[in-house]
């Protein structure tokens, strides 16, 4: 027998090849009774390592290879601390374990310099329980063996023997046929001799089997930026670091068979447990040492008469009741206290909180407490969904903070429960299908064009990720060039290979750990960033049964929170969670499509659905967001029809009813479905979320034993019944199967309505504050995005819609965010680019203090000890100083001037001489006289108002030609980042054929292989910017119009690629200016002459073809009274729908069919 006892999984990120899941299939194969972990620096994998060799009958190892600090893990000096020394640490028992998160967490905490280190002095701290081998040619001692320096190998092998005691350390002989090997070897031997220390035999398994070796190569390759054909990568020399069988690793070293048979001695001493399963909650201490579960109780019945009055209805009672029962039960009341804590602290500190996320919406508990701010009797949630005696996973509370004070709330809970209690959590960007492909491509030397083409032919599922296998066999184009092009064969076997794999270790965006004892006692932390992180998922983390929470970070929060400051400086009452949630106003508005910078509501295609719903409650805007994403969305033209034609829905079973009438008889929530299993079968609650679960996830075995439940029933041991199940509740065979064939389609599409109920609310919060207080929002909007010059842009766009007018940024009116002033939006400073918060704030103040600047020149002197040159350009530039005097290009030649004369004046007052200008009569202003000259003209203006904010501040160069967006079809650049963007968007797709309308803002030539040019061009238009790839014979036809700031009319193919901006692909260009002189409006007259009947005219290919088909989903949506008459061309012959099958003509929906079926195939004659 022989153990593996160096490995390296995929978890040495980027290194190790040795994929978990194939080496344990291997090793269980091989008759192998223990295999060891033994990653770079850290133990990402531990734990799913265990299992996974648990669940095969294989004794998991568990260890790391260390690195070790030449010197102090504190000593950081390049020349000597460059390097390190690797180190082998074997876990013998739990206090081993304990000792190595130990040593790996200060490696990273503590030594980190290049690589997380340990020394001398952390090892002799952290020894107990763990077995040390000598590593590899890394190694401390190896490495001094190889440089020949024998006393000095003896001497630290001494030293580790020292520090791990007798028969701890072991001296690792290691053979992969590289030459060194052979010599280090000889050295290992002497040392064994002369002070009997034993001997072990490894391999340093970096990959599973032989032929591996090329994957691992490129492997590594992609870590270090090579191709194959590079040098300077990663090498490793021979072929050999793979998971050798027995025989193969005995006759490396025939002589010394006792070195193999040590690794089965060193197996045998290591036993490590996990313990899962079992919570560890943090205590949390009450104000007044009050018992935790009365002051639990108090606490909600005190939020339960808040919200309900001091005589609540015996039935939210009962319900209060059962969850804290339930909650005491399971041991989570501390896990609910600690969680109302940290939220009533935001709320004390003015910190915004959401009303809650995920499924702990449904707790009354948590509404009564403060935790939620959704009420889960008035929606019907359920608490089950979120917590109950059945399941056997943690409950788990995300919260919503403002964004830009998440790390505040991170900071109270680190300070409250201590640093060394509160950590972040890793998450892991793996190698997706298109990336593995774009990687091996790359790494191969293949042409860029060759492996974008192939990685394309990857299709894309919205939300889902698709794997290359997956690919292959529903890409019929992808399998033809796998199985007739050699070169697309062994790039996508080896992407195949490397597929799924970790790529980078990252912080989670939410995630926090808190513990009852130092996270370093339960798990390895690492450092990322500033973050200090469990090294092990959030599942991981659950199933140890440590604390994990969410601690997200909303932008909405921080614009709701914002309007409300600027609406209470008029209303000092006003709060937003009191306003009605039933105003007209504010359905009437989102029925309109006026759902801009509106939550949730305001992609393009959203804001369609929500045109055609026209929603009149809460309960419509919950559907509305359940059911807007990808698989669920194909029935919102029920949903939408049901809403309208109420009386026209029908029910499998009258018990249906009063669970569906809310959603118009379509299954839209889970809890809906765990409410069918109730009523028809007799299910519990819990029992029915196990099932809905089952059925999300497919898992057949679970989902056709709970069929037979479903309809038969579930008696228990003593006769009585568990589950009743339909036919004993009356319900027929026949209606039984049909209702539960529904749920099976539909369980793993429904969507969480708590989760939806709380951010329906939010997003009602944002449209009531559009309605009724537009300034002060689209202020606080504005603000939120004052990085993305193209929102910016079009939220700008949305204020010219509402009769708002946004003013230019001012030097003596302007704050630092975008305020409101009287009626109209003053401009921010902080969009004002080379404006850092310090200046801002210091020229705020210096207003404040000093009063109103008078003129170009006493600005610049009151702000010129933090003033710079392109600071003050900046403000020219942007028109922010207009008001001071002088016009821009005075401004701008001044600059240099008055800048340098302002330096010098200073230093001849430090050296005790008076100032120049204090020489003056008339003053420092009369004194500094700016020449005049002609201002710039608009052109030159709006450029540099472009280049100093990112956008058109006195005009916008667009503004001519809004009018032939609607005539051409263009489409808007920003509603085609969006679809790109949004998972539940997919109105346009790779290869579709679009026209866009933009300015020239930006041309790039490049000379192509071939030796034509080609141009990449960035055009933007209101709401957005995109690149447009003009290639040789189409530049030769166009170049003409291709100049800076021309507006061009351009068609062409998307190019989507992952990770990437979409792409114009350019066939044809325009100038706007001329089609505009051109454009004529629909007369409803052929060209001819001959009168037209009013309607919509579409022209398609067949009745069967595919754009048809989709043109017919869109048309369903948008049902009204205008006729449609269809052309189908190979038919030849005129279609013209019934009257009752008219359509509603909006520009959304002429805007889809011309996509679909091009911009000549679609009319609409008024």
């Amino acid at each position: 027998m022989f153990v593996h006892l160096h490995l390296h999984t995929e978890y040495s990120l980027l290194d190790g090849a040795c994929r978990m899941e194939r080496l344990l299939d291997t090793a269980k194969a091989r008759g192998d009774r223990a295999v060891a972990i033994t990653d770079h620096g850290v133990m990402y994998g531990a734990v799913d390592f265990y299992k996974a060799a648990k669940a095969r009958g294989i004794k998991p190892i568990i260890g790391c290879e260390v690195y070790v600090a030449q010197r102090s893990r504190m000593d950081r000096t390049r020349e000597l601390d460059g390097e390190n020394y690797h180190l082998v640490l074997l876990c013998e028992n739990n206090e081993g374990y304990q000792n190595l998160i130990q040593l790996v967490s200060r490696a990273w905490l503590e030594g980190f310099y290049r690589k997380p280190r340990v020394d001398m002095e952390l090892l002799r701290k952290y020894h107990k329980g763990l077995i040390a081998l000598s590593a590899c040619l890394s190694g401390e001692i190896p490495r001094v063996l190889s440089a020949e320096d024998y006393p000095r190998a003896k001497k630290a092998a001494l030293r580790y023997a020292d520090i791990f005691g007798n028969g701890n350390f072991y001296l690792e002989l290691q053979d992969h046929g590289l030459p060194e090997q052979k010599r280090v070897n000889a050295g290992l031997l002497r040392l064994a001799d002369e002070t009997g220390l034993p001997l072990v035999v490894t391999n340093d398994c970096h990959y599973i089997n032989q032929e591996d070796s090329e994957m691992h190569r490129v492997l590594l390759c992609i870590q270090t930026n090579h191709t194959l054909q590079e040098s300077g990568g990663l090498e490793f020399g021979s072929t050999e670091f793979y998971y050798k069988t027995e025989e193969q690793m005995r006759a490396l070293f025939p002589q010394h068979p006792e070195a193999a048979d040590n690794t089965v001695k060193i197996a045998e001493r290591c036993n490590v447990t996990f313990e899962f399963g079992k919570t560890k909650l943090p205590r949390f201490d009450t104000p007044n040492g009050q018992d935790n579960v009365a002051y639990f109780r108090e606490k909600c019945y005190a939020g339960l008469h808040e919200h309900y009055g001091e005589h609540p209805k015996p039935e939210i009672v009962h319900r209060l009741e059962y969850e804290l029962n339930t909650i005491e039960k399971m041991g989570y009341v501390n896990y609910y206290l600690i969680v109302h804590d940290f939220v009533r602290h935001a709320k004390e500190v003015g910190i915004p909180v959401g009303p809650g996320r995920g499924s702990g919406a449904g707790s009354l508990a948590a509404y009564c407490i403060g935790i939620t701010g959704i009420d889960p009797i008035q929606y019907d949630l359920l608490f089950e969904r979120f917590l109950n005696p059945e399941r056997v996973s943690m409950p788990d509370f995300d919260i919503d903070f403002a964004d830009d004070r998440r790390p505040e709330m991170i900071e109270y809970v680190t300070q409250k429960y201590g640093a060394d209690h509160v950590a972040q959590i890793v998450t892991f960007g793996t190698m997706a299908a298109r990336a593995s492909v774009r990687d091996v491509g790359r790494v191969m030397g293949m042409p860029y064009a060759m492996v974008d083409s192939i990685a394309k032919m990857i299709p894309t599922v919205p939300g889902k990720s698709i794997t290359l296998d997956r690919a292959l066999e529903t890409s019929p184009e992808l399998r033809r060039r796998y199985n007739e092009d050699q070169q697309v064969h062994r790039l996508l076997d080896m992407a195949r290979k490397l597929e799924g794999m970790p790529r980078n270790a990252s912080t989670h965006a939410a995630g926090v750990v808190i513990t009852d004892k130092p996270v370093a006692e339960y798990v390895p932390l690492a450092k990322n960033g500033d973050a200090t992180v469990c090294q092990y998922t959030m599942t991981t983390l659950e199933e140890l049964g440590l604390l994990k929470m969410d601690f997200l970070g909303l932008r909405n929060l921080t614009i709701i929170h914002a309007a409300e400051e600027m609406i209470r400086q008029q209303q000092p009452e006003f709060h937003v969670d009191k306003v009605p949630l039933d105003a007209p106003e504010v359905y009437e508005m989102l029925s309109a499509g006026s759902t801009e910078g509106v939550f949730q509501f305001e992609s393009a295609g959203m804001r369609s659905v929500i045109m055609q719903l026209r929603p009149e409650g809460m309960e419509d805007l919950i559907a509305v967001i359940s059911l807007y994403r990808p698989g669920p969305m194909e029935s919102i033209p029920r949903y939408i029809q049901n809403r309208h034609h109420p009386k026209q829905v029908t029910y499998a079973h009258p018990l249906l009813e009063p669970i569906l009438k809310v959603t118009y008889g379509c299954i839209v929530y889970q809890e809906q479905v765990m409410q069918i299993f109730r009523s028809l079968a007799g299910y519990s609650l819990g029992r029915a979320d196990i099932v809905r679960r089952a059925m999300s996830k497919k898992k057949h075995d679970v989902m056709d034993r709970e069929k037979e439940i479903f309809l038969h029933g579930l008696q228990r041991e003593d006769g009585t019944w568990e589950v009743p199940g339909c036919l004993n509740n009356g319900v027929d065979e026949a209606t039984a199967l049909k209702i539960y064939g529904e749920m099976e389609n539909f369980a793993s599409y429904a969507f969480n309505k708590s989760h939806a109920a709380a951010y329906a609310y939010l997003a009602y919060q944002t449209a009531y504050l559009k309605c009724f207080y537009p300034r002060q929002y689209m202020a606080a909007l504005m603000t939120s995005v004052l990085d993305n010059s193209g929102k910016l842009s079009s939220y700008i766009a949305e204020c010219s819609r509402l009769h708002i007018r946004v003013l230019p940024p001012e030097i003596n009116s302007s704050e630092a965010s975008f305020t409101v002033v009287g009626n109209d939006i003053r401009f921010g400073l902080l969009a004002v680019r080379n404006l850092g918060r310090g200046l801002i704030d210091f020229v705020l103040q210096e207003r404040r203090q000093a009063g109103p600047f008078h003129s170009f020149y006493d600005f610049c002197k009151r702000t010129f000890d933090k003033m710079n040159r392109r600071a003050l350009e900046s403000l020219v530039r942007c028109g922010a100083l207009d008001g001071l005097g002088n016009n821009r290009r005075e401004m701008m030649t001044a600059v240099p001037l008055v800048l340098e004369t302002l330096g010098n004046d200073r230093r001849r007052n430090v050296e005790g001489q008076i100032g120049f200008f204090s020489q003056m009569n008339g003053g420092e202003d009369e004194a500094f006289q700016i020449a005049p000259m002609p201002d710039y003209s608009l052109q030159d203006k709006l450029k540099m108002e472009k280049e100093a904010t990112g956008m058109f501040l006195s005009g916008h160069p667009m503004a001519a030609y809004a009018d032939l967006y609607q005539k051409l079809g263009a489409v808007k650049i920003g509603d085609l980042l969006e679809c790109f963007s949004s998972a539940g968007d997919n109105r346009w797709h790779d290869g579709d054929h679009v026209t866009i309308l933009g300015i020239v803002s930006d041309i790039k030539t490049k000379v192509t292989k071939s030796g034509g040019t080609m141009a990449f061009v960035t055009l933007e238009d209101f709401n957005g910017s995109m690149e447009m790839l003009v290639f040789p014979q189409t530049l030769s036809r166009f170049s003409p119009l291709l100049e800076d700031g021309n507006v061009l009319c351009a068609s062409g193919h998307l190019s989507v690629r992952e990770e990437e901006e979409p792409k114009l692909l350019c066939d044809e260009m325009q100038s706007a200016e001329h089609l505009k002189q051109t454009d004529s409006s629909d007369t409803g007259q052929t060209k001819s002459g001959k009168q037209v009947k009013p309607g919509l005219y579409l022209r398609v290919q067949s009745e069967a073809a595919p754009a048809w088909l989709r043109a017919q989903k869109y048309i369903a949506i948008f049902d009204g009274r205008t006729q449609l008459y269809v052309a189908f061309q190979k038919e030849k012959k005129l279609y013209r729908a019934p009257a009752v099958e008219g359509v509603a003509v909006n520009d959304i929906l002429l805007q889809e069919l011309r996509r679909v079926l091009g911009n000549g195939n679609v009319a609409f004659v008024k």
